[in-house]
């Protein structure tokens, strides 16, 4: 059973766990389960996927109840009209905010777009974010005798492919589990250390108008067990 963290007679919101697809894809032919069809089956009606969230990702996922709210959502998804906010641990130490303003080239699938041509111009794409945290831990990672990592506030402001774990790769600090675009020597780390499997990226909160009935919303999602371990090591004196 999926945890649902708000659900009316328009929409149904989710706390999405790391490593399910959203909908079918043809790069994961062998997934079996979606959150779409997992949360049909469990409220008993259809439901449209209005937004996405990477596989690795964990949290926040909406859904509209009706091809009308389906629509009226994914505009003010356009329109930056919902704001997301994400949480992260990340290489290195950041600095205490930024705005990442980096235009990102438009990432085509290799088969369900294999008639579009790749010479598409670079998409606008910013992303803010605030260091919360850091922590240094006395393992050696790389030419380094420690390894340092930072817990940081994401908030993407467009929506492009994959654009957190691109931007974060991009000023240097990648994503720890990122196995696309981040370190591997410091996801081995995490694996081996603290048994982090994931990518340590979860869709924290997001809030918004609702399409219908005009009230202000906001919605939190808690960390799995794996994520809220990890975090904990940024308040303690030392790992255990």
């Amino acid at each position: 059973m999926l945890e649902i963290l708000y659900q009316d007679e328009h929409l149904v919101i989710i706390n999405k766990p790391s490593g399910l697809l959203v909908h079918k894809s043809p790069i994961d032919k062998h997934e079996t389960e979606f959150a779409l069809q997992l949360v049909r089956d469990q409220i008993g009606q259809y439901v449209y996927p209005v937004h996405r969230l990477d596989k690795p990702t964990s949290g926040v996922l909406m859904f509209a109840l009706s091809s009308e709210v389906a629509k009226r959502l994914s505009e003010d998804f356009r329109e930056n009209r919902i704001k997301k906010e994400y949480m992260a641990v990340v290489r290195g130490y950041t600095e205490y905010d930024g705005l990442i303003d980096y235009d990102l080239k438009v990432i085509l699938d290799k088969k369900s777009d294999k008639d579009r041509r790749d010479n598409k111009e670079p998409q606008s794409a910013q992303t803010y974010y605030e260091q919360l945290k850091t922590m240094e831990l006395p393992y050696a990672v790389s030419r380094y005798p420690m390894a340092r990592y930072s817990l940081v506030k994401l908030f993407p402001k467009t929506g492009r492919k994959h654009q957190l774990r691109r931007h974060m790769k991009h000023i240097l600090h990648p994503i720890v589990g990122d196995t696309k675009y981040g370190r591997t020597e410091h996801n081995n780390l995490f694996r081996e250390k603290f048994d982090c499997h994931r990518l340590l990226l979860h869709a924290s909160q997001i809030s918004f108008t609702h399409p219908i009935s005009k009230k202000y919303l906001l919605i939190d999602a808690r960390f799995d067990e794996v994520f809220r371990r990890v975090v904990k090591l940024f308040f303690m004196e030392e790992p255990s």
